[in-house]
């Protein structure tokens, strides 16, 4: 028989290409298939899920949150009801290991809030760069069940209104000058306005003493927001001013709630006004009617930001939204895209609350001594005058937001903004439960204050405390207030420079009359 022709090498090739796609094709399903019988019986694969109750997938668990205290925190501190992804659970703000960053941020505030607006506020900015809290408390964030939880916190000094405080602060420098002197014996936002230059003026000595580098004055009503900086942080914001800067202007946005049914500020608003130092001129005043719609002004409140000084020799408060220096005028810059929230009037109940805390008469020419901002005189004669109904309609026209169409048109124009990043830090923050773990280990601390008051020492302070206010807001004679406000003189270059007010944003009719 004749010997076969060997087969051609285009032939084997092919053959080999054929055997090697049946083999890439095959394993894989054989694989798939070895893994399918194993898990169907029981063995070989751990399935993770097994380990998990049947409702919950691994991570998403009903969280259980400590008890509090008082159920009036309890919805807005505690995690929310629904499946969460608690891998946060645990977060810690370890101070002492701050001791080596620069520079280091101070944060005072003069409050009489809760729990439930004070913690998120607190740790929103101790995630965002701050090293130290200097707290000036009253009303109800003086009392035992508050004041014992935030002074466990590291960082945080607790500075109560006491007797003695205020017998300090009438000695004070700022008490004998004149520059604040127009702001003295009136009453509710003009006493809070010379509270906040009082505590302000203590405050800059404190944070001298701790070693800061910054401090800013805030409203819990406010976060900063540190835009613009390499990283969502103060501290790298203002290690990039240059040193010859002793203040920065953080221009504010204003929050605009899109419902009437707000709870928690913090978590639930995402929408904010610009500042008209953020907008190109003609874009502020040509959407100056459509934003402002039908409200005295283009911001509801004061627009004129919050300010951060550097910490140094002769430094001084100048009101409650600006510093100032004895020994010079200081240099100061305003930054471009940083900014403070403002989150004012954004639940429903801010109406009513601004009410109770005042005690002039619901009528156009005596608000006047008591608001220095014309949305809040009108606010105050209608939560005075109107009805339950009548003021959810008010709020509705001229808080809320319910135009989508006109909400998108000026977010196009870049008048309305979103801010997203406070929302979810706060939220985590929530989930992660810092909040509730906060306040359960402050318990035996509150325990103990709560026994101090109940032996009345608390109560006898606070009488005398009671008679010393009413100084502040109620001269016996013109003769003794003269008295005390030239006891002693200012440096001569620093006389002529008053405190700066709560100022709206700039006025279409004052444009217009620039104009003509």
């Amino acid at each position: 028989m004749p010997p076969q022709a060997p087969a051609p090498s285009g032939s084997v090739g092919g053959t080999a290409w054929r055997h090697l796609l049946l083999l890439l094709t095959g394993l894989p399903l054989a694989l798939a298939a070895l893994a399918f019988a194993l898990q169907w019986r029981g063995g070989g694969v751990d399935d993770p899920t097994a380990r998990w109750p049947p409702h919950a997938f691994p991570g998403m668990t009903d969280p259980t949150p400590p008890s509090l205290p008082s159920s009036a925190c309890g919805e807005v501190l505690i995690a929310s009801s629904g499946p969460s992804f608690p891998y946060l659970r645990g977060w810690s703000f370890p101070f002492d290991s701050d001791a080596g960053l620069h520079p280091k941020v101070c944060v005072q505030t003069s409050t009489s809030a809760g729990l439930d607006q004070i913690l998120p506020w607190l740790f929103y900015h101790k995630v965002v760069g701050v090293a130290q809290f200097l707290l000036f408390v009253e009303g109800r964030a003086a009392k035992p069940q508050v004041s014992g939880v935030l002074e466990s916190i590291p960082g945080v000094k607790v500075v109560y209104r006491t007797q003695e405080l205020e017998e300090q602060q009438a000695r004070s420098r700022i008490w004998n000058e004149t520059w604040l002197a127009g702001f003295f014996y009136k009453p509710c936002n003009y006493e809070l306005f010379v509270k906040q230059s009082l505590n302000m003026e203590m405050a800059i000595v404190m944070a001298r003493d701790a070693g800061m580098d910054w401090i800013i004055h805030l409203d819990t009503d406010e976060l900063l927001y540190p835009g613009g900086g390499a990283e969502y942080s103060v501290r790298h914001l203002l290690a990039e001013v240059p040193g010859d800067v002793d203040m920065v202007i953080f221009p504010n946005y204003e929050s605009s709630v899109e419902r009437d049914n707000i709870k928690d500020p913090f978590s639930e608003v995402s929408m904010f006004k610009k500042n008209y130092d953020h907008l190109p001129k003609d874009t502020y005043f040509g959407m100056y009617k459509e934003a402002t719609r039908g409200n005295p002004n283009y911001f509801l409140t004061y627009g004129n930001g919050k300010s951060a000084a550097r910490v140094q020799d002769h430094l001084r408060p100048n009101g409650a939204h600006r510093w100032h220096n004895y020994a010079k005028s200081p240099n100061e810059i305003k930054l471009e895209e940083a900014a403070v929230l403002h989150y004012t009037y954004t639940k429903f109940s801010d109406l009513t609350s601004r009410r109770d805390r005042c005690g002039c008469k619901p009528t156009k020419d005596d608000v006047k001594r008591c608001f220095m901002l014309d949305f809040d005189r009108a606010a105050f004669i209608i939560a005075s005058t109107a009805s339950e109904e009548e003021m959810l309609r008010w709020y509705n026209e001229r808080v809320v937001w319910n135009d989508k169409q006109l909400n998108l048109k000026l977010l196009r124009k870049g008048v309305l903004t979103r801010i997203y990043t406070p929302m979810a830090i706060v939220q985590g923050l929530r989930e992660s439960g810092v909040f509730t773990s906060s306040i359960a280990a402050a318990q035996s601390l509150v325990n103990a204050k709560v026994s101090l008051k109940e032996n009345n020492v608390q109560n006898k302070n606070h009488t005398k405390l009671e008679k010393v206010s009413r100084k502040f807001i109620r001269a016996s004679s013109q003769a003794s207030a003269r008295k005390i406000l030239h006891a002693v003189e200012p440096a001569s270059r620093d006389s002529n420079v008053s405190a700066v007010p709560p100022l709206s944003p700039p006025s279409l009719d004052n444009h217009l009359l620039e104009l003509s």
